[in-house]
This record gives C-alpha cells, sequence and structure tokens, in this order.
C-alpha cells in the first residue's frame, strides 16, 4: 500500500490482505537501516485474524521516499500523522530496536493515538559503540558487519534458521546493504542523540508489553528490564539465549507473545466499552 505523508510517498505492507471495516488498527516499526519485511511473519498472521496492518518503511527507508528523519521525537510525530491518515483514532503500535524507542515516544507525546505498545529489543536508552557509529557515516560495510554481528544471537550467527536453507547472519547482512548511503548513520545517530527515553516512559498510559533477548549485545536485557519498571504495569517475557534481531531469530515465540498480549489488550477493551455502555 502507498501512502503519502507530509506530502512524500510511504510504503507499507498490509499482511497481504485490505484493511476491513472496524478492525484494530497495528502499526510495526522497524529498527535502524531496515524495512517492512522483518515483519513478514507477524504482520501476515494479523492481518488474516481480524487486523488491519501498517508495516510501514520508514522515511528514506525500503520504498518509501526519504530523506529519513533524524531524531526520534521527529519519527515519532510522523507516527501520529501516519495513524491519523488512516481516518483512525488510535493504533497498536509494535516497535523493534529504534521502532520502540519511536513507540513509546509516540504514545508519550500523543496518548489519544496509542491503543497499546508492544517493545521488542528495547531499552530507555540505545547508545551507539563510536566505532560503529564513525563506520555507518563513512558508508562502510564495517558498519553492516557489526550490526549484523552484534544484533544476532550466538547460535544464529553460526546457522539456527527453523527454514532449512537459509542463513540468518547472511540474510540480516543482505538487508543492511539495501539501505541508501547514510540512512543508517542517520538511524543509529537518531538512537545515539536520544535522551528522554526515562521521561517518556513515565508518560506511557496505554497496556505495554516488552519481548527481550537475555543475550541482546546491541540493548542489553538489563536495559529493557529497566525500561519495563518506568512504565505503569508493563509486562515482560525474555527470551532465552536470544540476541537483538528477534523477530528473526525467535519468530514464532515472538509472534506468540505479541498475540497473547493483544489478546489481553482486546479482551480489556471489551470489558471497558461494556462498562461505558451499561454507565
Amino acid at each position: 500500500m502507498n501512502l503519502e505523508i507530509d506530502r512524500r510517498v510511504v510504503f507499507a505492507a498490509t499482511g497481504g490482505k485490505q484493511h476491513g471495516p472496524n478492525q484494530p488498527l497495528i502499526v510495526f516499526l522497524h529498527g535502524a537501516g531496515m524495512d517492512h519485511s522483518v515483519w513478514a511473519l507477524q504482520s501476515r498472521w494479523f492481518a488474516h485474524h481480524g487486523g488491519n496492518v501498517l508495516a510501514v518503511d520508514l522515511p528514506g527507508h525500503g520504498r518509501s521516499a526519504g530523506p529519513p528523519l533524524t531524531d526520534i521525537a521527529s519519527l515519532a510525530d510522523w507516527t501520529e500523522r501516519l495513524i491519523a491518515s488512516m481516518c483512525c483514532d488510535r493504533a497498536s503500535l509494535v516497535g523493534h530496536s529504534m521502532g520502540a524507542l519511536i513507540a513509546v515516544e509516540t504514545a508519550a507525546r500523543h496518548p489519544d493515538r496509542s491503543a497499546s505498545l508492544c517493545l521488542i529489543g528495547a531499552a530507555a536508552k540505545m547508545p551507539v559503540h563510536p566505532d560503529l557509529l564513525a563506520a555507518a557515516k563513512a558508508n562502510s560495510h564495517n558498519a553492516v558487519d557489526m550490526v549484523s554481528l552484534w544484533g544476532l544471537g550466538a547460535r544464529a550467527t553460526m546457522g539456527g534458521n527453523i527454514a532449512p536453507g537459509l542463513w540468518m547472519l547472511g540474510s540480516a547482512e543482505r538487508l543492511l546493504e539495501k539501505a541508501a548511503p547514510g540512512v543508517l548513520y542517520a538511524d543509529l545517530a537518531a538512537c545515539n542523540e536520544y535522551r528522554t527515553g526515562a521521561e517518556a516512559a513515565a508518560k506511557v498510559i496505554c497496556p505495554t508489553a516488552l519481548i527481550l533477548g537475555e543475550r541482546d549485545m546491541m540493548t542489553p536485557v538489563k536495559g529493557g528490564l529497566t525500561l519495563a519498571s518506568l512504565i505503569a504495569g508493563a509486562k515482560t517475557s525474555v527470551l532465552k539465549s536470544a540476541g537483538h534481531m528477534l523477530m528473526s531469530e525467535r519468530p514464532d515465540e515472538v509472534l506468540g507473545a505479541l498475540t497473547n498480549f493483544q489478546a489481553v489488550c482486546a479482551s480489556a477493551s471489551t470489558i471497558e466499552g461494556s462498562i461505558a455502555a451499561a454507565i
């Protein structure tokens, strides 16, 4: 699906189904240097189980027109405009890594637009190693190598894909190689310079769940647990021995955690609606 936000073309995958009336909107936000394709399994499942799905390419990524936005606050405000463009009051936000920061900031800045949050590989602060920033700024392939190797758990770098014949490390590198020059650096710099994650988390009022990797070297699990402690009522799942790129490393477990959380949110929403109608 092609949309227009700020007079620029934005691409969003819909999970293989057209949007239906009166169905909840779920927006998937990818991480640094990536695109909508990281959500292939999750977006398709929700699209075929009663959801309107937008797995977006952020500005300057994938099939969306550039340039990339260079700070998390601007990306959060862009996300709010994306939701508004769908003539929808609010959406559930699912974000990975940088996308998780965007989701938290969106919920803090635009609470009326945020039905729920699911944050994957997340932390309130995401500092980036200076060597990685320098390599990304120079558009060196070393940046692709570092993100791929640091982003995957030990087993995933050696194989371990549940689909025979597919190589997770090589797939991660090919995806990052597709990014236009400067995009990975813009994303990493936005994460590195984001300083208000704790303050934003404290403002989140919608139901929130976190899915974390026990062996995540990009956003260590300690940071994710700290973020969870800052969000009232947040639920946390820690996937044993997993790294940062959880949607490819542990696709079934991520989908299971997402579906369980969304089912709880839907049940709570139904109860609230019944109470409101009775009043």
